[in-house]
């Protein structure tokens, strides 16, 4: 059963050839083999659109930006753009620690884990895989930074940060925690009597916040964007306000 509103998916823009929506975090992109009645983006689309094509999926924790097609003609044309590296994806994401430098670019290939199946390693027999990084705002523990991906494999964004020391902020898959806590950096934070602190973030702090490429039957250049969501904003807010970055910090003593 679709438990998800409609209204939770928002439509950035459709057509007779396409559909872009916002998805929002915690919705599959499309069913799980396993478990069919969780809700669905596709799912919810559908009931409002009638067939449609999938062109790319976002994990489920993964907000932002995603593409569909409403015609076979239109779906081959988009998988084309994909396959061959035509299309501008852009990520925001919160990744543990400092990053020092403001640009940097990981280009290790990723291969599928023979030992956890759906995740993936970095490997010089897997594909190749780019990831373009740049930081947008640092904080005591943590940094916002802008993935733009020029190769689009399995959970490369994740994998890449991770493999230069810094996961995403959480990410129990690839050497995040599994929950992000306030009282982690709020001095002096208490709890009454048997209560139990609830975490401020759940999932991974990754969004899908541009996407770019051309309209499958007349060819003209788009670019959708998607804002960050109300969670991603309240993660920022609260490392702002309690964990604001300071230069000093890095100096040794």
């Amino acid at each position: 059963m679709e438990a998800v509103k409609a209204s939770a998916v928002a439509v950035l823009y459709s057509d007779e050839d396409i559909i872009v929506v916002n998805k929002p975090p915690g919705v599959l992109s499309i069913p799980d083999r396993f478990r069919r009645g969780l809700p669905t983006v596709r799912g919810i689309l559908e009931r409002r659109f009638g067939r449609i094509y999938v062109v790319h999926r976002l994990d489920k924790d993964t907000s932002g930006v995603m593409l569909f097609a409403r015609t076979a003609e239109a779906h081959r044309a988009l998988c084309r753009q994909f396959e061959y590296q035509r299309v501008e994806k852009h990520y925001h994401a919160v990744v543990a620690g400092v990053l020092e430098k403001d640009e940097l670019v990981v280009d290790f290939p990723l291969l599928p884990d023979p030992r956890r199946p759906g995740r993936v390693i970095p490997s010089a027999r897997g594909k190749e895989a780019r990831t373009h990084i740049r930081v947008l705002q640092r904080f005591q523990i943590a940094t916002f930074v802008e993935c733009r991906l020029t190769t689009g494999r399995l959970h490369q964004v994740r994998v890449h940060c991770a493999a230069i020391g810094h996961p995403l902020l959480v990410d129990p898959d690839y050497g995040g925690a599994a929950a992000f806590f306030l009282s982690s950096i709020k001095r002096r934070y208490k709890l009454a009597a048997g209560e139990e602190e609830l975490p401020l973030l759940r999932r991974v702090p990754l969004h899908a916040c541009v996407l770019g490429f051309e309209h499958p039957r007349t060819g003209t250049p788009m670019r959708l964007e998607a804002p960050l969501p109300k969670d991603l904003r309240a993660l920022l807010h609260t490392l702002q306000k309690y964990a604001p970055y300071s230069p000093a910090w890095l100096q040794p003593i």
